[in-house]
């Protein structure tokens, strides 16, 4: 077998407890080994009772062998505890072995960068259509394919229509009417004449027809055959719906045109992204088309309604786009960089004071007025979530380094620092987390140092000593003992690879067939099927024979077991597809690792999969039996998303082929 290269944190945490509690003292360290004996020989002499560093749950009254392990049990002293259940004393000399440091609680404007993605839309306010206004024949299309930019008043159209000719023969009638009648008498038939001279005007202009062209019908005394329709407005022919020679009728649409000077971008949020997104925020984003240049806009308009397959809300930006550089369908990576306060509010100085109009957030003014745009009246910023100039001194939220909370299921623990040398664990209730930092809501108070570094070390101790910790809310006999090697991972270089029993591989390889039917049903989008495929996993990771495994290995399938567990309880308990595909993720890096390490039996193949997308943009990993991918993380959505990243061996010990 290969000589090990790295240690699992198993080891690492494994060795810092022994440390703790067979050499606590706090003198001067030596390196005689009679020193060493001693100082275990006062410490076993104290030692309230002996456990196992890898299976907390074992006490007994005196040295021996770990019924579950066969380790080395170790003493457990009255000393190593503080006052409380949740307290712990340590030495100097221990608190320099944990590496233990600390960060004060304070009060700041957290940041939170959220990353979206999305697509550029036409603007819908600036899309216009040609249409046809009276019954007719298109006789000529001066604009005969899409794409092209017309200007306001362009040539579009020629429409031959008898009733166009019939309304400007009334028309040269009215007029001559009228000019027969202008000596005359008459008062009351000049007046009538006058006014159908009017009528027919007016039907003539609302047919389509500019004043310039009823002039020169009135000038000529002759009807024009064709009617020529102009562009009303400016833009970018995006559809042509109708071909020369077609006849079409009142309303039937000939063009549409898109004013492209401004445009509208599209983004997805997920749920969780909500609390830091408000109207009027700046949005930067890039695009395929443009790397490395950055536009931005601001949102002005947020979907009242959640799309119940994608778990997203629709995010509108209006973003000017006078040089036509955006266009449609364009895909974007976007991000909005978000200072929140308390109760969710924004602190953007840029608004603070400012007055924004509800309808157009590009309108932003010092004081109160109508939107230059739509004319509504202006709002201030902090009737749209946005916090004052004056109150943000005292809207600066409580918030502690992400790297604080030991986090499990819906736990959350920090260690505080009462003075050096004593630390005691609280549950604490956190907000969102925002970049490097958690909102805390209740449980601590500014100015409380926090264990940052460190903390795992200090919790597995607590756990030794029979406290309530992270994994041990409830402490003492009867609680069924979880050990920490659940939370090990290996930290980069070369994975250790054991050389594993027949019999071993065969009950791995049970499980691995378990976690392929769990993967097959998620990749099906089948809720029920990947619940029943992770209780028969759960089953089959708890038939494994521990004892099968000796020294490293044993602990190392003792954290791969941890994860399998609680990965396929999740699994089992959840209520949508999507709290199974986040249980999942949890077995599946630990299926990937069992791969690595031990091998799935010699008939086995796996691949691993890796999808970029999954968890937003977050990326997960798979195994899969086979060569075609098929998504577990997003089922008929996004089936074929991932790629191959690697072939694992069936015996860990031999090169995948």
């Amino acid at each position: 077998m290969k000589k090990p290269l790295i240690f699992s944190a198993v080891g690492i945490v494994a060795a810092f407890v022994i440390g703790l509690l067979v050499g606590r003292g706090g003198g001067d360290r030596h390196d005689h080994a009679s020193d060493n004996a001693t100082a275990q020989t006062v410490d076993a002499a104290k030692a309230e009772f002996w456990t196992c560093s890898m299976h907390p749950q074992i006490r007994k009254p005196g040295p021996g062998k770990c019924p579950i392990c066969a380790m080395d049990l170790i003493p457990v002293s009255a000393d190593s505890k503080g006052g409380g259940p949740r307290d712990l004393s340590l030495s100097e000399a221990a608190r320099t072995l944990a590496e233990i440091q600390t960060a004060p609680v304070e009060r700041r404007f957290a940041d939170a960068a959220i990353r979206l993605v999305g697509k550029i839309d036409y603007d819908e306010t600036r899309l216009s259509y040609i249409t046809a206004r009276v019954p007719g024949r298109l006789d000529r299309l001066f604009v005969d394919y899409t794409g092209v930019t017309v200007n306001k008043g362009d040539h579009m159209v020629r429409l031959y229509s008898p009733e166009l000719l019939e309304a400007q023969q009334e028309l040269i009638q009215a007029l001559k009417t009228v000019e027969s009648l202008k000596n005359s008498e008459m008062t009351l038939a000049r007046q009538r004449a006058l006014a159908t001279v009017e009528s027919s005007r007016e039907k003539l202009r609302l047919w389509g027809l500019e004043k310039e062209q009823i002039e020169r019908i009135e000038a000529s005394a002759k009807p024009a055959e064709d009617l020529t329709i102009n562009a009303n407005t400016g833009g970018i022919v995006v559809h042509k719906n109708a071909v020369e020679g077609m006849y079409v009728q009142t309303g039937t649409r000939i063009y549409t045109i898109a004013d492209l000077s401004k445009v509208w971008v599209k983004l997805d949020a997920y749920e969780s992204d909500l609390a830091w997104l408000h109207y009027g925020q700046t949005v930067e984003f890039e695009t395929e088309a443009y790397p490395g240049e950055t536009f931005s806009g601001r949102i002005a308009f947020i979907d009242q309604a959640l799309n119940p397959q994608t778990r997203t809300v629709k995010i509108r930006v209006n973003v000017e786009n006078a040089d036509g550089r955006l266009k449609p369908d364009m895909f974007v990576r976007a991000i909005v960089r978000s200072r929140v306060a308390n109760g969710g509010r924004v602190m953007d100085p840029g608004l603070a004071g400012k007055w924004i109009s509800p309808m157009h957030p590009e309108i932003v003014k010092d004081k109160p007025g109508d939107c230059d745009i739509c004319g509504m009246p202006l709002v201030k910023a902090e009737e749209l979530g946005f916090v004052s100039a004056d109150a943000a001194p005292k809207e600066a939220p409580l918030v502690i380094p992400a790297t604080a909370p030991l986090l499990t299921g819906k736990r959350a623990v920090v260690y505080v620092e009462k003075q050096p040398g004593e630390y005691e664990g609280r549950e604490v209730e956190l907000g969102p987390r925002a970049g490097d930092f958690y909102l805390v809501k209740s449980g601590l108070k500014e100015g409380d140092k926090v264990v940052t570094k460190g903390n795992f070390k200090v919790d597995s101790a607590i756990q030794i000593l029979a406290g309530p910790s992270m994994m041990n809310p409830e402490a003492g006999h009867g609680t069924k003992g979880k050990g920490h090697g659940e939370h090990a991972h290996e930290h980069g270089g070369e994975v250790t690879k054991f050389e594993t029993p027949t019999t071993f591989l065969e009950q791995l390889g049970a499980v691995y067939n378990a976690y392929l039917a769990a993967q097959k049903a998620l990749s099906g989008d089948d809720l029920k099927a990947s619940k029943a495929a992770a209780g028969q996993l759960v089953a089959a990771a708890k038939a494994t024979d521990m004892a099968l495994l000796k020294g490293d290995a044993h602990m190392a399938w003792m954290a791969r077991l941890k994860s399998l567990n609680e990965g396929g309880d999740a699994m089992v308990k959840s209520e949508s597809i999507d709290d199974s595909r986040r249980g999942f993720e949890t077995v599946s890096n630990a299926m990937i690792m069992a791969g690595r390490q031990f091998g799935f039996g010699a008939d086995k193949q796996a691949n691993v999969f890796h999808c970029p997308m999954a968890f937003k943009n977050k990326g997960a990993s798979w195994l899969q039996a086979t060569d075609q991918l098929e998504n577990p993380y997003f089922g008929a959505k996004m089936f074929r998303c991932g790629k191959l990243e690697e072939k694992l061996a069936g015996d860990a010990t031999k090169e995948a082929k």
